[in-house]
């Protein structure tokens, strides 16, 4: 059974998918399209075995929907919404000043 999450955890959770790179490339190639397993490690050059593994995190935070295409499985955006959501906050992101530098950056790796 299917529930509404709360506001915090769905933030949570696209926060949690955001904090990889692999999964934010995972998440960008399906705005483009929908696409085979195969085909996602191949493009982002992973191996199947990793790229399961991030599809995984990325089902399991409700991102993303595994449809049955014959003997295949197809991958896309849970919601289209979600698009268009990655491309706000990738452009508000580069809307910040190039020149500002987390201040945690060197502490924690971040930015």
């Amino acid at each position: 059974m299917f529930t509404i999450a709360s506001d915090i955890e769905v933030l949570a959770r696209f926060g949690r998918a955001l904090a990889d790179p692999i999964r934010c490339r995972i998440l960008i190639a399906l705005r483009e399209a929908p696409a085979y397993p195969a085909d996602l490690a191949d493009l982002l050059g992973i191996s199947r075995t990793r790229l399961s593994n991030h599809l995984a995190c990325l089902r399991d935070c409700g991102l993303v929907v595994a449809l049955p295409d014959g003997r295949r499985t197809r991958y896309e955006l849970a919601d289209e919404r979600l698009g268009h959501a990655l491309d706000d906050l990738r452009t508000a992101v580069i809307a910040v000043a190039a020149d500002r530098i987390c201040p945690d950056a060197g502490e924690k790796g971040c930015c």
